[in-house]
């Protein structure tokens, strides 16, 4: 496999294929990418999203097609979630220092007066098509689906350009093309040497969250619960197998909130959790196995 390599929204991305990406069909991919950057990044001052933060009455803005199916995807997740996964958590996680200098440091003061007015996705925002309707300044932040969408994204431009076989890697998360499974280990959430399971990979999508990944200072990390405005601790690493890698991104992180038996009705997924306290539970269709 040939792989291509290159950094995106913040992170390594490669996509691996059977013969080299065609310089064109490279350039076509990374103007995609900076086409979604420049909607939906809460760290750049010229974004859409940057735009519907800093706007004080609110308004109406207009998204590309392709949001409808992104944030049809959030509709689910958060009624699902009881509200628990919340693209309106972009403000939390500002005041908790994940901002756009990353300052890391939690404005205590700031939190308590925003905790008495939480916005919420189905209170505050409403949706018309591709248009999102506000009445005040919100920072949206799609950390819970963004990547695995993108993901998708640069799958289909893929297979537009006749690849059948090929892996699209996003720091971890992957979709898999291809007639040959493709084995992977589940990272340990606390020892990246370590593998606490395998899985075999074949035309799906594989995401996984961990609180370790984008963590700072005492219990901070990055795996918001939109219902209280903090970081959640009972669950601390969670895996999703899906048909597509929006899908599993975004149940990996529901899972932190939910039991997947109230996810199940509504998506066809098979998953890993892994708890604080070190107990880990699969379930049965998972194509792979945990170690003991």
């Amino acid at each position: 496999m040939i792989r291509f390599t290159f950094e995106a929204i913040g992170t390594a991305w490669e996509i691996e294929t059977p013969s080299p990406l065609e310089i064109p069909a490279r350039r076509r991919i990374l103007e995609r990418i900076e086409r979604f950057d420049v909607t939906y990044s809460r760290f750049r001052s010229d974004s859409l999203v940057s735009r519907i933060a800093s706007s004080p009455e609110g308004g109406r803005f207009t998204l590309p097609e392709d949001s409808i199916k992104l944030f049809d995807l959030y509709d689910r997740l958060n009624a699902c979630t009881d509200g628990a996964v919340d693209p309106l958590v972009g403000r939390d996680l500002e005041l908790l220092g994940y901002d756009r200098t990353y300052s890391l440091t939690p404005d205590i003061t700031q939190l308590r007066s925003h905790s008495l007015a939480w916005p919420r996705w189905s209170n505050d925002v409403r949706r018309e098509g591709a248009s999102l309707v506000t009445r005040c300044p919100l920072v949206i932040d799609i950390g819970a689906v963004g990547k695995g969408y993108l993901i998708d994204l640069i799958a289909a431009m893929l297979r537009e350009e006749g690849h059948t076989s090929f892996v699209v890697d996003g720091s971890g998360d992957l979709l898999h093309s291809g007639p040959s499974p493709l084995r992977i280990g589940l990272e340990h959430p606390f020892d990246a040497r370590l593998a606490i399971g395998v899985v075999d990979l074949k035309d799906r999508a594989l995401c996984a969250s961990a609180v370790n990944r984008r963590a700072w200072g005492d219990q901070l990390h990055h795996v918001i619960d939109g219902r209280t405005g903090m970081p959640t601790h009972d669950v601390v690493a969670t895996w999703v197998v899906a048909d597509d890698a929006a899908t599993a991104d975004g149940l990996a992180t529901a899972l932190f909130f939910t039991p997947a038996e109230r996810l199940a009705p509504a998506f066809p997924f098979s998953w890993v959790r892994m708890f604080a306290d070190g107990r880990a539970e699969i379930s049965t269709d998972f194509d792979g196995e945990l170690f003991t």
